[in-house]
């Protein structure tokens, strides 16, 4: 497809869209590019060599800074601050202009949440302040209220000004979601707005058995939505039913509610979405951009379009703006992007660079995006696991300790279904009854807040013959994050609560013991080692989720355990053993080797369903310990709930992330390659090939599987078809492969 031809109706795409005709800009512009503009930029922007560079990205839209904290052009309001150097110029009109020209969509970039001391000064009342009354401050800005006439009056007036000077297709904007949950904002707007809205005075601090403190985070979270809503309207006004205001929202579900950006009811009303989600950590590697693409198309709809800010300057531990990132770096993540249905977006702070490395980094990966974008868009994923989660649950249970309390069993979980190479998809609590078709298995990994409607959501899914995992103390809070006697889904789990479990596993989460899970039947009077004399009968055969640990009757855990109440006719495979000294090492050796503590219950349901109960915090401790019993054993349990369900096995070395979907006719398979010392610790320079790989893909109603197509390696391969199943090989994979079987 050509420029031309994809833009060539780009004014009028409204009504074409309406008139049954094209696709509307935001449906069909997959590739973006910024050059996020500094104050000294309108002295030295090359608008020229920056229109080649747009050419030879095959960007199909460009995000271009217009106002708030700075404004680009010559804006009709005095306090809209003009950059430094901009003088009379008209930087940003320019810069649309030459974009319109090369057909291009352009998005006004906005960063709206504060201002210099002189638009302070003006209107002390439009900005927000401490509960002393200091207004805050963020550097040398002040920080606007998001509940005042800043949002109500001041930046819809804005946002038409730019529409009638330069008809942009819409617009996104960087901080547009005011001051974070951190930060109480006691101006007269909120006083009076908190007051009429809850009948109660602002809290004094955060405290989450205050109510007035929990009625202000859902009160915060209305209000941005509001915001949301209030903004569309306003572009919508004036530039016509497509002139979409698209904010910018985060990859991270702790980041979303530390900013009271609830990303489910933003995707329900979104026609796209723009991520600033530009980086990894060595906790969650890579693989995190694939599993954040699946998880905002969950709730966006994958027939809408995603791209996300990915940065072609150092961004790791440090940021360095000015600075190149390492090519394989940007490359990586941005790969991980595509197989998890993202679309890219290359990002420059300032229009230019003494490090010229950095304009090398996107050329071949957006060409590559431009020639096979066929096979990237407009897909649905083959998956049959659902990792649930819940930003409500980030919020009430998770409370001052996200990350460790939500994210950590849930990045356990993700990274042990990553490596066990088992395609999955992310699924909002709230989204329970409507899975997508083929899944088999829903995964809770400790969703402790959960609201009866969600687990009763759970259970209708289990009648229908679903299987389930649970970890943690899942469902043992209401939503509010209020403990409850039991365990709200107690009888799937076949396994009920005690207070003494609550309070052991609550202090679980701070702490790492030197603890243990025992196997049973214990095994080792029959495995060859030394013998004391006393040890138990190998009696019996072990459960299919302990396969592979037929040489031991232990595995680390690191966690502590409580009793729990266990269901008649329910398995215990694993059991608890307590805390004894790791030194001196003279003192360590068990006290009490062995209890009737559960850290694992299975149960098989009357539907045919499998449920595995998980007191035992692995998925946690897999996230900070990344120890291989725990990958084994999470594994092993998927496996076991899965039963024959699993549409796809890869074989061979390395650390493969796979992303399986479906498109009329064809799957697509992504392959990519993390086996690199470098991917767990950025910023990663070399790629190291990894194969052959044995590929059987399990074949659905309408596909052959007798083709396949390498997208990457290039070339044609005959599969073959046995039983259902297509089976090819993979010679190589140096960083991804997509493999297209029709």
């Amino acid at each position: 497809m050509q420029r031309r031809t994809f833009l060539g109706t780009m004014v009028s795409a409204a009504g074409a869209a309406q008139r049954g005709g094209a696709l509307p800009w935001y449906r069909r512009a997959y590739r973006w590019g910024q050059t996020n503009i500094t104050e000294k930029d309108p002295d030295r922007y090359d608008i020229e060599w920056w229109r080649q560079y747009w050419k030879r990205t095959e960007v199909q839209g460009v995000i271009i800074n217009a106002g708030g904290i700075v404004a680009y052009y010559p804006s009709k309001f005095p306090l809209h601050h003009r950059a430094e150097f901009l003088r009379d110029r008209d930087l940003y009109g320019e810069l649309v202009k030459a974009a319109h020209a090369d057909e291009l969509a352009v998005l006004a970039r906005m960063d709206s949440n504060r201002t210099a001391e002189d638009f302070y000064r003006a209107h002390p009342d439009w900005f927000a302040r401490d509960i002393h009354g200091n207004p805050y401050r963020a550097v040398e800005k002040y920080v606007t209220c998001i509940h005042g006439p800043y949002y109500e009056e001041y930046l819809p007036s804005v946002l038409r000004e730019i529409v009638e000077r330069s008809r942009p297709e819409g617009f996104t904007d960087n901080s547009w979601s005011g001051l974070g949950r951190d930060s109480i904002c006691y101006c007269d707007n909120c006083t009076r707005k908190f007051q009429a809205a809850s009948g109660m005075a602002l809290p004094r601090k955060a405290d989450w058995d205050d109510r007035a403190y929990r009625q202000w985070i859902p009160w915060n979270y209305r209000r941005r939505l509001d915001i949301w809503d209030l903004n569309n309207r306003a572009t919508k006004a004036a530039g016509g039913p497509d002139c979409l205001w698209i904010g910018m929202n985060s990859g991270s579900i702790t980041g979303q509610s530390r900013s009271f950006r609830d990303i489910k009811e933003i995707c329900g009303r979104a026609e796209m979405i723009l991520l600033d989600h530009q980086r990894r950590d060595d906790s969650s590697g890579f693989q995190q951009n694939g599993e954040c693409g699946k998880l905002i198309h969950g709730l966006l709809g994958w027939d809408k379009i995603a791209p996300e800010s990915m940065a072609m300057y150092n961004n790791g531990r440090n940021s360095f703006r000015l600075a190149s990132k390492p090519a394989a770096e940007a490359r990586m993540w941005m790969l991980e992007g595509f197989a998890g249905g993202i679309q890219p977006w290359w990002h420059h702070i300032s229009a230019y660079h003494e490090d010229r490395r950095m304009y090398k980094t996107a050329e071949p990966v957006m060409r590559w995006h431009r020639a096979n974008e066929q096979y990237l868009v407009n897909r649905v994923p083959v998956a049959p696991a659902g990792l649930v989660w819940s930003q409500r649950n980030t919020d009430f249970y998770g409370r001052n300790d996200p990350d460790g309390r939500v994210d950590q069993p849930y990045r356990g979980f993700f990274q042990a279904l990553v490596r066990a190479r088992i395609p999955y998809i992310p699924v909002n609590a709230d989204h329970i009854d409507r899975e997508a078709p083929g899944l088999t298995l829903l995964i809770l990994p400790n969703v402790g807040a959960m609201s009866l409607e969600q687990c009763a959501a759970v259970r209708r899914f289990v009648e229908r013959g679903g299987s389930l995992i649970a970890t943690g103390v899942t469902s043992l809070y209401d939503e509010w994050g209020d403990p409850r006697n039991d365990f709200a889904l107690a009888s799937l789990f076949g396994a009920s609560a005690t207070q003494e479990f609550a309070a052991a596993y609550a202090k679980t989460v701070a702490s790492a013991e030197h603890t243990y899970l025992r196997l049973s039947p214990e095994l080792r009077a029959k495995v060859p080692g030394p013998k004391a004399g006393d040890e138990p009968s190998a009696v019996g055969e072990r459960h299919a989720v302990l396969g592979g640990f037929e040489e031991t009757d232990i595995l680390p855990f690191g966690g502590l355990l409580a009793k729990l109440r266990v269901a008649n006719g329910a398995v215990v495979p694993l059991t608890f053993i307590p805390d004894f000294p790791v030194y001196p090492p003279e003192t360590s050796w068990m006290r009490t080797p062995k209890t009737d503590i559960p850290a694992l219950v299975l149960n098989v349901t009357a539907a045919g369903g499998r449920v595995a109960y998980m007191p035992a915090d692995i998925d946690r401790r897999f996230t900070r310990d990344n120890q291989p019993d725990h990958f084994h054993l999470l594994a092993n349990l998927v496996h076991w709930a899965l039963k024959d369900t699993l549409p796809l096995r890869v074989k061979g070395p390395g650390r493969i992330d796979c992303h399986l979907y479906k498109q009329p006719g064809r799957l697509v398979l992504h392959l990519i390659n993390l086996t690199n010392p470098e991917a767990w610790r950025s910023s990663m320079e070399e790629l190291y090939p990894v194969g052959p790989l044995k590929i059987e893909v399990r074949l659905p109603a309408g596909v052959g599987g007798r083709k396949v197509q390498l997208l990457v390696g290039g070339g044609k391969l005959a599969a073959t078809v046995r039983d259902g199943w297509a089976e090819f090989d993979v010679r190589s994979v140096v960083d991804h492969e997509v493999a297209v079987i029709s």
